[in-house]
């Protein structure tokens, strides 16, 4: 959080590409510190420039004791984090039963329980400095879901559960929790969709049908997304600096338009079992 020009300092996973490179980027820029926790740090090295405002550590965030070490490493350093930005993830497509095993693995490690490892690891460090913000990344796909993207969706869902219940638990020590919500958005995610081997019995169903689309579009998959990563890029750090935090910020009108059908959808299922959902209560005590 920055106040008037004060430097802060954020720490940042996935900061290689995409969002995370864009939030990097630009907070660089500002005069603000980042820590980046990346895999490839040589991706970083065309902003070494800024000198001791980039503090980089290798890791893999599904390594969990390597994770709490940078994380450790961080805060020692640094001497204060005001802004987690947790942001590193990969999507997966095919059908649920078209999926391997190490996708289904892979896909909650890194999506879900790489996140919550990162939460757990800077929660201790936030509350002893009196709080801070933690801005998770989530997608439009944790409150929809989209044929073929069954696993992406469960790693998804699930961080938002997780995410959504912290919240409350550490409000008392000032620290904010939002979770970023966009929708389609022009970076590489294209390039790095792990597609699973087709299975001919969904050659003719919906997952084939959009198969032939994701295939079709190769690298190219988000070219043509109404996201502009530098807009989302600022819109998140904006956020950053908004009290109190707000707990969703969809971002993009493809993902307010396609969160509001579905919620509006669920809604309406709720409202249609009212007449029976009171007739399972056990009989009021005489």
């Amino acid at each position: 959080m920055k106040k008037g020009n004060a430097m802060s300092t954020w720490l940042v996973t996935g900061a290689t590409s995409g969002i995370g490179r864009a939030v990097t980027e630009k907070l660089l820029d500002r005069g603000d510190r980042v820590a980046a926790l990346v895999r490839r740090p040589e991706a970083l090295e065309d902003l070494r420039g800024h000198g001791d405002r980039l503090w980089i550590a290798s890791v893999d965030v599904t390594d969990t004791p390597a994770l709490r070490d940078a994380v450790e490493r961080a805060f020692r350093d640094l001497g204060r984090v005001d802004v987690v930005f947790s942001n590193a993830g990969s999507g997966a497509f095919g059908a649920g039963e078209e999926l391997s095993d190490d996708t289904v693995e892979q896909q909650i490690a890194l999506n879900m329980v790489a996140p919550i490892q990162l939460i757990r690891a800077v929660l201790p460090h936030l509350r002893e400095q009196g709080g801070g913000r933690i801005i998770q990344t989530s997608t439009m796909g944790g409150q929809i879901t989209t044929t073929g993207g069954s696993m992406y969706h469960a790693s998804k869902w699930g961080i938002e559960g997780f995410t959504e219940t912290i919240m409350g638990e550490v409000a008392a020590f000032g620290i904010g929790i939002t979770l970023i919500e966009p929708g389609g958005v022009r970076t590489p995610f294209g390039a790095a969709l792990s597609i699973s081997p087709a299975l001919p019995a969904y050659a003719d169903t919906p997952v084939g049908r959009f198969r032939q689309l994701i295939e079709g579009a190769g690298d190219n998959l988000t070219g043509g997304a109404l996201g502009d990563p530098q807009k989302v890029a600022q819109a998140i750090i904006e956020v950053a600096a908004q009290s109190p935090a707000p707990r969703r910020l969809v971002l993009g009108s493809d993902a307010y338009a396609a969160v509001h059908d579905a919620l509006s959808t669920r809604l309406a299922e709720l409202e249609a079992a009212k007449a029976i959902s009171p007739t399972t209560d056990h009989p009021a005590d005489v």
